[in-house]
């Protein structure tokens, strides 16, 4: 009997061989057809609908990137969206108001299954007249005795608390990535956002180096749906180029 390719092991620790890596490349591409042969009889049998929740970041490409590939895969999927404020993380999906949802941790993932599709850096949003504004970039910590933009009482504890720096905040309470601008240009509050939002005139973004973010793809873990996991293979291989 053929022995299966086995992993090698080194000083730097333990990787696959040659034969392996093929071997692990082909039951991906096996893996992925599946899920597309189950997504086609989903939509032969009428099922071919999936709302997805958005964190108020329709405008990121890789969602416009990632509908261009669901159309090529599932011309007759259809998409439904529903896009949410930044108070709820989950977009609606722990009160199966969507099916899945694109969105950023930390949240409460009880009973949700989640996958990390990159991670994004993120900056302190200052007003640009701010001394702070002329850094090249920041701790935490040296903007942790400002004044905060916070969320709605009720949001998440694990999402309020990484948008705050960790730290309890006072400040405005904001809901949408607007009103959090607003609030910097109009009080002088301090807040966070990615780095890779280009911030409107007067305001101005400064890395925080100590504060990584991420972009996640979450369903709900007793959810079976094929079209769920064909979609979210679609995500992965999307975001992660």
């Amino acid at each position: 009997m053929r022995r299966s390719p086995a992993p090698r092991q080194s000083s730097s620790g333990v990787s696959l061989t040659p034969a392996g890596e093929v071997l692990l490349d082909e039951a991906r591409t096996l893996l992925a057809r599946a899920d597309r042969v189950r997504a086609r009889v989903a939509a032969a049998a009428g099922a071919a609908v999936l709302t997805v929740g958005l964190l108020g970041d329709s405008a990121d490409p890789g969602v416009q990137r990632l509908a261009a590939l669901c159309r090529r895969r599932h011309p007759h999927l259809e998409v439904r969206l529903r896009e949410t404020d930044l108070s709820d993380p989950t977009c609606g999906l722990h009160r199966g108001l969507v099916d899945l949802a694109l969105t950023r941790a930390p949240f409460d993932q009880t009973g949700l299954a989640v996958r990390e599709l990159r991670a994004d850096p993120v900056g302190a949003l200052l007003r640009s007249d701010d001394p702070l504004a002329r850094r090249g970039q920041l701790r935490s910590s040296e903007v942790a005795d400002r004044r905060w933009f916070v969320f709605p009482a009720g949001t998440d504890s694990r999402w309020q608390s990484y948008w705050s720096g960790g730290e309890q905040r006072e400040g405005p309470v904001v809901r949408t990535v607007q009103e959090c601008r607003q609030a910097v240009l109009w009080n002088g509050t301090v807040g966070m956002t990615l780095l890779d939002h280009r911030p409107p005139e007067g305001l101005a973004v400064v890395p925080l180096t100590d504060l990584p973010s991420s972009r996640v793809v979450a369903w709900k873990e007793s959810d079976r749906n094929p079209l769920i996991r064909s979609f979210v293979r679609t995500a992965l291989e999307v975001y992660r180029g």
